[in-house]
């Protein structure tokens, strides 16, 4: 029983590790947010026990959770790169496929719409023809 209780440790603070280690290969991403591991205790309880003090059967990981405080915003010489304050995501699209980012390095495609490094379009609220934006999302584009 010892035994299991001390691996169950072990596992728990192996699986710490990685979000740690994910956390520094990851620190200088633009757009990364750290992980924390979120740990519980284990408790056992059956037929034998019932009434009884539940006995502590060790610890896992319940949850690995990202942070979503402002990081550093740093200033480029690219007038495109943007940085989000709070809780919020860059919308873009690929291929009809809908994604999420929190990097905010942009450019100008061959067709005039800002997009990502990977080529998938910025989403953003459209402006009708008197210029007021309205609630009707698509992409963003530059016209020159």
């Amino acid at each position: 029983m010892a035994f299991n209780i001390a691996l169950s440790g072990l596992n728990a603070a192996q699986t710490d590790l990685d979000v740690k280690g994910n956390n520094i290969a990851n620190a200088s991403t633009t757009g990364f947010k750290r992980s924390r591991a979120e740990f519980g205790d284990l408790y056992s309880s059956g037929l034998l026990n019932l009434g009884s003090t539940d006995t502590g059967e060790g610890v896992r990981v319940q949850n690995t959770r990202q942070l979503f405080q402002q990081g550093n915003v740093t200033s480029t010489s690219n007038g495109l790169d943007m940085a989000i304050n709070g809780e919020g995501f860059f919308v873009l699209e690929s291929g009809g496929e809908r994604q999420f980012s929190r990097a905010g390095e942009f450019g100008v495609d061959q067709n005039g719409f800002i997009t990502n490094n990977q080529g998938a379009r910025v989403q953003g609220f459209q402006p009708d023809g008197d210029g007021n934006v309205g609630d009707v999302r698509g992409a963003l584009e530059v016209n020159t």
